[in-house]
Formats: C-alpha cells, sequence, structure tokens
C-alpha cells in the first residue's frame, strides 16, 4: 500500500503515542455530557462541561492554543493554555501529545469550563485532554481567505458519494440535507398513523416479481434451489393484507430495479405505499396533497421549497389535468380511441424514439414522457390513464378504455402514483394475461409471470381499495433542492472503483530500473552517479518515489543505501 508523506507522519505519531503509554484507541466510555449546540444556546459562564469530537483547526500561540472542536451538532472553540492543562512540573501532555502527536480529524475528549474571549466568543479553558481516536488519513479540510473564497473544497461527486463519511465530516450542509430525509420520514409516518393507518414490513426477497413494470434482480436460494428475485415493489402483499382486514397499511420499503442509473435512479430506493379500504382515487387526490403539504412543513418549516430556479408551493389543493387533455394540449394529438398502429405513427412523426415492441400503454407512456410531463412544474395531478399502462388499476367508471389512476407530477417528474385498486379477479387475470403477451412481444419492462396466489386472494374478495406510492428519494430531492438522486442517498450505487495506477515520470522510472538492475538496491551516491540526472531532477525524482512508498533509503554505517519497497 502506497503512503502519503502525511499519512507515514500520521502513522509514526500513533507509534509515539504509544510508546508514552497512551492508548489511541480507548475501549472505556468517555462520559459526554454536553454538545457543541448545548453549550450555545444555554451558554453559562464557569459552567464545567465535558464534550467529544474530531479536532478541526488549531492556532498556535506557543505556551497556548486557540482550537475548534467538531461534534454531531456544530463547532466550538476551545482555548488550550500549557499551564491550566499541565498543573505539574511535566508538559508532556501539552507539549507533546497535544502540539506535536495530535492532528487535525483526531477525536479527542476535552474536559473545562466555560468563558467568554475578549472578542466575545463563547469558548472552553480546557483542564482535561483525552486521546480517543487517532486519525491515519488527513481530512481534505476545505480553507477560506480573506476575501471568503473557499480553497481546497471536498467537492467532486464521485469522492464525495464514494466517501460519505469524508463528504459528511467536512460538508456540514450535507449532513443537513440527511437530517431533513430523517424529518420528512418521520413526518409521513406520524401522518399516517394520526389518521390510524398500520405501518407493516412485507417480503424483500419474492418468489414472483410484481407490482411494477421493472426488469429484477434475480438471486438463488440454495437450500429450496428456487430463484428469488429482489422486490421491485411491494403493492401485491399490501394488498394481501387489505383482503385480511385491515383498513389501512402503510410500508416504507426498499425496492431493487435492476435498470439504468442516471441524476434520478439508483437500483436501489425507498419507496412508499400506503392502502386504504373503501376509498377510491379521488379520495386519495386529497388525501396525497394534505400529506404532502403536511411533509413539506416538517421537514422545511413551510410548504414552499426551491428546486433549481423554481419555487414550489405544496400548499393543497393541486391542478387536476386527464392524461388525454394533456397530450391534445402540448400535441395537438388525441389519443382517444386510437389503435396501436395509429399511436405508434403519430409517436414517430412527432419524433419519439418507437419499435415494435412497444403495446399502447408504452407508445403512450413515450409521447406523454416526451411531449408532456416537462411542463408540468408546480404539483399537478395526471389524471385517468388508459387500461393499457395500469395492469393493477380499477377500470374508469365512465370510460371503460380508462383507468381511475392518477400520477403526481413536480417539476417535469413523477413523484407520486396511485389507484382506485383492482379488485375484480376475474378482470385482473385478463389484465396479467396482457402482460404477459407483451413480455413475449419483447418488452422486457412487462410482467411475464402470473401471480396466482395474489389472484386467489383476489378471489377471497378485496373491499374497494384506493394505494398510493411515493417516491422518497425524489420526493426528498425536490424538498432539498437537490438535483441528483445520489446527494439524498448516503451511499449510492457506484461503479467499481479504479485500482489507482502510479503514473511514473521518465526520472522515476529510470532510478527504478537502475535499482532493479542491482538487487532492489544501491549505494545513494553511486545511484546519483550512475542516474546522471542533474540535481533538480534527482530531488524530484527521489521526492517523488518516496512519496509514493517506492523507495526508502537505510543508513548501514557510514553508507546510505536506497532500495525498493517490496
Amino acid at each position: 500500500m502506497a503512503l502519503s508523506e502525511q499519512e507515514i507522519i500520521r502513522r509514526e505519531k500513533l507509534q509515539n503515542l504509544r510508546n508514552l503509554g497512551i492508548n489511541p484507541y480507548p475501549a472505556n466510555l468517555f462520559p459526554v455530557n454536553h454538545t457543541s449546540k448545548q453549550i450555545k444556546e444555554s451558554f453559562e459562564e464557569g459552567k464545567k462541561v465535558i464534550v467529544a469530537g474530531r479536532l478541526m483547526s488549531v492556532r498556535d500561540q506557543g505556551k497556548a492554543c486557540f482550537a475548534e472542536l467538531q461534534d454531531s451538532e456544530g463547532r466550538i472553540q476551545l482555548y488550550v493554555n500549557r499551564d491550566v492543562l499541565c498543573l505539574e512540573e511535566d508538559k508532556t501532555l501539552y507539549n507533546q501529545v497535544f502540539k506535536k502527536l495530535t492532528d487535525l480529524g483526531d477525536f479527542i475528549g476535552i474536559e473545562g469550563e466555560l468563558f467568554t474571549t475578549q472578542v466575545g466568543a463563547k469558548c472552553i479553558r480546557v483542564s482535561g485532554f483525552t486521546f480517543l481516536s487517532k486519525t491515519l488519513r488527513p481530512l481534505p479540510l476545505p480553507k477560506v481567505d480573506e476575501d471568503g473564497k473557499v480553497h481546497d473544497a471536498f467537492n467532486d461527486a464521485e469522492l464525495r458519494y464514494r466517501m460519505r463519511y469524508v463528504d459528511l465530516t467536512v460538508n456540514q450542509n450535507v449532513k443537513e440535507t440527511f437530517i431533513k430525509r430523517t424529518k420528512l420520514f418521520n413526518s409521513m409516518r406520524s401522518f399516517f398513523n394520526e389518521a390510524g393507518y398500520l405501518e407493516v414490513e412485507t417480503p424483500v426477497l419474492q418468489s414472483i416479481p410484481g407490482g411494477a413494470a421493472a426488469r429484477p434482480f434475480i438471486t438463488h436460494h440454495n437450500s429450496l434451489d428456487i430463484p428469488l428475485y429482489m422486490r421491485i415493489a411491494n403493492e401485491l402483499y399490501l394488498k394481501r393484507l387489505i383482503v385480511g382486514g385491515f383498513d389501512g397499511v402503510y410500508e416504507f420499503s426498499k425496492n431493487f430495479r435492476n435498470e439504468g442509473m442516471d441524476r434520478t435512479h439508483n437500483p436501489e430506493f425507498t419507496a412508499m405505499e400506503i392502502y386504504v379500504a373503501y376509498k377510491d382515487y379521488n379520495w386519495m387526490m386529497d388525501f396525497t396533497e394534505n400529506l404532502l403539504e403536511h411533509c413539506a412543513i416538517g421537514v422545511n418549516g413551510t410548504s414552499e421549497a426551491i428546486f433549481g430556479e423554481h419555487k414550489i408551493n405544496f400548499k393543497a389543493p393541486y391542478a387536476r389535468v386527464t392524461m388525454t387533455d394533456s397530450i391534445k394540449h402540448f400535441t395537438g394529438f388525441d389519443i382517444s380511441g386510437k389503435s396501436e398502429k395509429e399511436l405508434f405513427e403519430a409517436a414517430k412523426g412527432m419524433g419519439i424514439d418507437v419499435d415494435n415492441t412497444m403495446g399502447k400503454g408504452k407508445l403512450i407512456d413515450e409521447i406523454f414522457g416526451a411531449k408532456c410531463e416537462g411542463n408540468y412544474i408546480q404539483p399537478t395531478f395526471i389524471t385517468d390513464y388508459p387500461k393499457e399502462m395500469s395492469p393493477l388499476c380499477k377500470e374508469h367508471r365512465d370510460n371503460p378504455d380508462l383507468t381511475e389512476r392518477f400520477e403526481l407530477m413536480v417539476c417535469g417528474k413523477e413523484v407520486a402514483n396511485a389507484y382506485s385498486e383492482l379488485n375484480d379477479p376475474i378482470d385482473q387475470r385478463e389484465r396479467f394475461e396482457d402482460q404477459m403477451r407483451l413480455a413475449a412481444k419483447g418488452d422486457d419492462e412487462a410482467n411475464g409471470t402470473i401471480d396466482e396466489d395474489f389472484l386467489r386472494a383476489l378471489e377471497y374478495g378485496m373491499p374497494p381499495t384506493s394505494g398510493l406510492g411515493i417516491g422518497m428519494d425524489r420526493l426528498m430531492m425536490f424538498l432539498t433542492n437537490n438535483a441528483s438522486i445520489q446527494e439524498v442517498l448516503f451511499f449510492p450505487q457506484m461503479r467499481p472503483e479504479k485500482k489507482q495506477t502510479i503514473e511514473l515520470s521518465d526520472e522515476e522510472k529510470l532510478i527504478i530500473d537502475l535499482l532493479k538492475t542491482n538487487e532492489n538496491k544501491m549505494d545513494l551516491g553511486l545511484l546519483k552517479i550512475k542516474s546522471e540526472l542533474s540535481g533538480k531532477k534527482w530531488d524530484a525524482a527521489t521526492k517523488g518515489l518516496s512519496k509514493n512508498n517506492l523507495i526508502k533509503v537505510n543508513l548501514v554505517g557510514e553508507s546510505k543505501i536506497m532500495e525498493l519497497v517490496e
């Protein structure tokens, strides 16, 4: 493992701490009794406090230092005076341990009393110092100059997502996003619980991938010797519970879809689905807009949210537009009563990429996605979808070609999807068979398997029911002004990390080759002569090789020997 110069130095400090009898990773409890936020909110001059966190900055003033400690709730200033910290003659704790062996990023425990500095800063006068964890890698700490310009910011997206633990440490706004994520889930959960609905859990491993049109992840159960699928949706299981007699059930579920990745899609995502007996999609629209208004206020303290250049208002009520009217408005084409061929030709004429595997539902979906949905910025319900697009949805009470379904659009993206649920088992079987025909035709998102147990459940009778699904990650994006789904997931899916390759200069390669011809080691002076490098190039090459931990120099007698690191 190639170590940087700073990493080598930190490992040396680690050993020096142990040599002084200090355990850099103690096991015993440290009795924290205050956080930085609590101190600032209820500051009391002379009050004794015990805090812990990362050391984030130090301003050395000789026999004293000002420093900043960062805990889970912010930062607090420390004043470390040598003679206060070390009351006896032995000043090792200050001179050696704190000043020389402690680095930025180290976890430390502090005991002291509160005081206000001459410039009015709230501060802890340190009387006790405990090492809690030595950091072996330097944090990428941003620096702010006198003009307020930030330098060395940790803002590379791939590094931030891959090393979220560093991102959370040095970019405080990131932590705020995930605090708001928890507030969103808590707000939604409280809204459902107060309405009397029950939170439940359903299987992640399923024998049949159902409840949505998507490609599943497939695994194998060794003991049963059967294939299993990571769930693409939990819909069919929640409906079984409605059959079983619950009036309202909901679940925050981890779903998995073996499809593409982009700024709004992750193969593992969180959805919320709720099903309420004796309701329809009209009731669910009212319920949804009140729910989202409640959640927006719970997360941000207001029903308004900024997303990019748009100010979104989640205050109820929301506009309602049928899919037919939307397509007619933005394209001039009326989809009512059109055949598959007519829809195919219309889509082609609009410049939409279509193929022969697409049925009527997919063609209409492509037209709406390409020409309509991007126009809806404020929360808008798109209602009454064609039957071919909704295999689990109840036929519209006024038009047998349509279904009682809505999707909620925000900033041109779907946030919620809801139905008056199909509870006719005969109609449901016919819809499943239509899906199987589409799968056989080549539609890889159509469900090619009939869930016989779900049909059996429907045959026992399911009351009129309305269901709602919300993509929690996408909703979180809108509430926190994040254009990428990776920003609202602690650990988004990433491509495999590329192995770090060290690019060597010609001079560095020359030194390596000379060492290899002499059993990987050579007298330093002789090697320099044989390399025929100028002093400047020699110094740059040996410094680069040392930094990448490729060479080391040993003193053998009075000679300096350079050798390759194994």
